[in-house]
Order: structure tokens, then C-alpha cells, then sequence
């Protein structure tokens, strides 16, 4: 379990990493609301993954 959460937090990571990567480029795309969602859900989604490691560690006595 703990392997897909680490996957599932990397893919949202490296996505929240291009699209930044992207809007550094082209300041343009701020414009595009899709941008700033895909920046708060990927964010979100990092921020769950990594609470939930920090909690199964807590519980395991780590």
C-alpha cells in the first residue's frame, strides 16, 4: 500500500512540476483557470498522500 501511495504522491508531484515548468515559460497560461486547478488538486493530492505516510508511521511507533 505504501508503494502505490508513494507513486500516486511522485506522479502528482512531477505533474505540479511541469505545469509550473510550463507556466514559467508562457506566463500566458495563469489566464487558463485549467492551470490552476491542475496546480490545487496535484498539491492537494501531494499534501493527502503525505499525511497519511506521516500517520501510518505515527501509528506504526516510527
Amino acid at each position: 500500500m505504501k508503494e502505490n501511495m508513494g507513486s500516486h504522491s511522485e506522479v502528482m508531484a512531477r505533474l505540479t512540476l511541469s505545469a509550473l515548468d510550463r507556466v514559467s515559460r508562457d506566463p500566458s497560461c495563469w489566464r487558463e483557470p485549467i492551470v490552476h486547478k491542475a496546480l490545487l488538486v496535484s498539491g492537494l493530492s501531494v499534501l493527502i498522500s503525505a499525511t497519511r505516510l506521516l500517520a501510518s508511521d505515527l501509528e506504526a511507533g516510527l
